[in-house]
């Protein structure tokens, strides 16, 4: 039993170090001894888990997705606040955006030209955005003037540049941005009347985050943004 947990926590040692040297550097420049090397095992023991560098990439994308899909949950088509829903998830996205390099590793393998994988999460995102928005259009919560294809390029195009700066060690106060944004952009968004009011602040609670390192299903969670 002590031998399979120290194997598994090796594995979540090397997923977590393989998505920070593809953060700092790119999958193409990302180097099995670089990976190795910050999970503090060898080359070696690395193989043992991961037969490549390309199955360490299709594990931190498939983390990465997992991330996500809990923070995001599935799409309720009677929820009473859409567009609510979507502000706070929003900002948890952002949130673990910034703090967690598996999640933001998994974006950034979305748009890396060397990288080609089996799972999009700007696509996943994207959907998800979409279909709440859909929801929002058909309890008359959304402007009539809003283009939902538009809505959703906006609000990607948003969460992309915040990743984009969180690489780059840019973007610290990922709240701060996200509530600018939407004070922005929610005057143009919401239907007059709509009740009760969107909050652009968004809801502060914790959000624990659930990632899958293991083949088995193994599971950790962390705090990692707001929902």
């Amino acid at each position: 039993m002590a031998r399979q947990h120290r194997a598994l926590r090796t594995r979540e040692d090397l997923i977590r170090s393989a998505a920070e040297v593809i953060d700092d550097v790119g999958y193409a420049e990302a180097s099995i001894s670089a990976i190795s090397h910050r999970a503090g095992v060898s080359n070696g023991a690395l193989h043992f888990h991961f037969k490549s560098k390309r199955a360490l990439g299709e594990a931190v994308e498939l983390a990465a997705a997992r991330t996500l899909l809990h923070i995001t949950g599935r799409v309720p088509v009677r929820h009473p606040a859409p567009i609510q829903l979507l502000v706070d998830t929003s900002k948890a996205l952002a949130g673990c955006i910034v703090r967690d390099p598996v999640l933001r590793a998994g974006f950034s393998l979305g748009g890396d030209p060397t990288w080609q994988g089996t799972v999009d999460l700007w696509e996943q995102w994207q959907d998800w955005v979409q279909l709440m928005l859909v929801v929002a259009r058909d309890q008359r919560a959304l402007s009539p003037d809003v283009g939902i294809d538009e809505a959703v390029s906006i609000i990607t195009s948003f969460l992309a540049g915040l990743e984009v700066r969180s690489r780059a060690g840019a973007e610290r106060s990922p709240d701060r941005s996200v509530t600018g944004f939407w004070r922005l952009l929610l005057p143009h968004l919401v239907a007059e009347g709509t009740a009760p009011p969107v909050d652009h602040e968004g809801d502060t609670m914790p959000l624990w985050c659930t990632v899958d390192f293991g083949a088995g299903g193994q599971e950790r969670e962390q705090v990692c943004g707001v929902a």
